[in-house]
């Protein structure tokens, strides 16, 4: 039962073939089995809460009351999302301990459902890596290769619902941290538009950028996990209040009347040839269920990274000024006036690679030069959604590599910032336009992963879902799974 996925879980406790206790019994076994060598949780709920979580639900069921989509399904939490009763410390020493007052509103909707929280993932350090390698608890390895990152920041919830650690997880997308991750680990994950989720409780990086969205074993799995967080929130005034379609009654095993853009930039030099073979066989088969696919192009896209290095740091420079050793969190000791403790205090608790990107934040908007960089890549920000807004009212979707290679080995990209951010070349751009994307499996290179992804139009989640799903239905690659030998534990 630990390898199913939520839809099954859901029909197997809906007609009484297994209780939700079993089911949580079955994930945790194999989180004792698999996680110490993984290292996807930062930190796992005691098994007589979970258990009791389990319960709540079978009892619910004894009573005939309705199960929810979601209920009884054994989740993984990001640790940048706020959580009672469990420490949320976005990977950081500094946030060290701190469990916050209050849930975050993806987390309120999926245990208002009856999901079974499992823990918390690890993470790139408040979300600012592609490896999750720069977390103060050290790294997460992939489940496919353990000697491999399994992508960042969302490295966490990819692995454990690669490994069946959990069933499904919740992560966070600035610039590609959901979809990367997923690529990298063989899972699907989904980036919904900018405003389709709220983002109350979500410790910000970049707040123009981050959206939060799942990590699933299939596109029905990220359909059901969206229809049950996304909607309005008064509480975020970027949450859009508007009416939420069926997710999952749009998932259909075709492509028929749908026009499909390949923008060339996406496989330009840089992507490896092996990704470039099967993003073009999965082209290929989208096009014989129907889709009509062609040719486009996207010329600002050369410049999105560039961009997005300069605004995301800026944003993450104002949003990280509050750790500032007095409110919360770490303090560091020492004494002197508050200019010291503060130094200091951010001097400890802070990683280098969080450093890194404040001081590069701070630099962009300081007086002589917020004109030259950041207004700059605001242009170009500019530019990229009218060029996107121009292709998709061409295309009904456009398709792409998620990553320009599988995954690289751990330690061999931390000593270069500038190849690590060179992973995120084909993810960033979506975020800088707030579309919705979906990165789910289409083939293997020397048994690693490789994502497709699918970008949409804004509020049109059902059409990169109905594509994905058409798509992962024909190439059946679900049913591969990570060397369970490897991970020491049996099927």
């Amino acid at each position: 039962m630990w390898d199913w996925p939520a839809h099954r879980i859901h029909r197997a406790l809906a007609a009484g073939e297994v209780s939700a206790v079993e089911v949580a019994t079955a994930v945790l076994d194999r989180c004792d089995a698999a996680e110490g060598l993984i290292g996807a949780y930062v930190h796992r709920r005691e098994r007589a809460e979970v258990l009791a979580d389990a319960a709540a639900v079978d009892e619910a069921l004894r009573r005939r009351e309705p199960l929810q989509p979601l209920g009884g399904v054994p989740v993984a939490i990001k640790d940048n999302l706020s959580t009672t009763g469990m420490p949320t410390t976005c990977g950081s020493r500094i946030l060290a301990g701190y469990v916050p007052p209050y849930d975050a509103a993806v987390v309120e909707r999926l245990v208002g459902q009856g999901a079974v929280a499992l823990g918390k993932t690890n993470m790139d350090e408040f979300a600012m890596g592609s490896s999750t390698e720069h977390s103060a608890t050290g790294p997460t390895r992939n489940p496919w290769d353990l000697e491999r990152v399994p992508g960042g920041s969302s490295g966490g919830s990819a692995a454990a619902v690669a490994a069946g650690t959990a069933t499904l997880a919740l992560g966070s997308d600035t610039g590609g941290s959901i979809r990367q991750p997923a690529a990298f680990c063989g899972v699907v994950g989904l980036k919904p538009t900018y405003g389709r989720v709220s983002r109350y409780g979500l410790v910000a990086y970049a707040s123009s950028l981050d959206q939060v969205g799942p990590l699933c074993r299939d596109v029905r799995d990220a359909a059901l996990v969206l229809g049950a967080i996304a909607g309005g929130d008064r509480r975020d005034a970027t949450a859009h209040p508007g009416a939420l379609p069926d997710y999952e009654s749009a998932l259909r095993p075709d492509c028929r009347g749908l026009r499909l853009g390949v923008p060339r930039e996406f496989l330009a030099e840089g992507v490896a040839p092996e990704v470039r073979a099967a993003v073009a066989a999965a082209v290929d088969l989208l096009g014989e269920l129907g889709a009509e696919v062609e040719e486009c192009s996207l010329p600002t896209v050369s410049y999105a990274l560039d961009a997005y290095y300069v605004i995301a740091p800026a944003e993450a420079s104002s949003n990280l000024a509050r750790y500032d050793g007095v409110r919360y969190g770490l303090r560091a000791g020492g004494g002197g006036d508050y200019a010291g403790v503060f130094a200091r205090t951010r001097g400890e608790g802070f990683g280098p690679e969080v450093r890194r990107r404040i001081m590069l934040g701070t630099y962009a908007l300081s007086a002589g030069y917020y004109d030259q960089y950041y207004g700059k890549a605001q242009r170009a920000r500019t530019l990229l959604c009218r060029e996107f807004d121009a292709a998709l009212a061409r295309y009904d979707a456009l398709v792409t590599p998620t990553t320009p290679t599988p995954a690289f080995g751990l330690r061999e990209k931390t000593a270069d910032p500038l190849q690590m951010y060179m992973s995120d070349v084909c993810t960033v751009p979506v975020n800088l336009v707030g579309l919705p994307a979906l990165s789910l499996p289409c083939g293997f290179v020397s048994g690693l992963p490789v994502g497709l992804q699918l970008i949409g139009r804004a509020f049109d989640e059902e059409t990169v879902l109905r594509i994905g799903y058409a798509y992962e239905q024909a190439a059946d690659l679900g049913r591969r799974r990570p060397p369970v030998a490897a991970m020491g534990a049996g099927a």
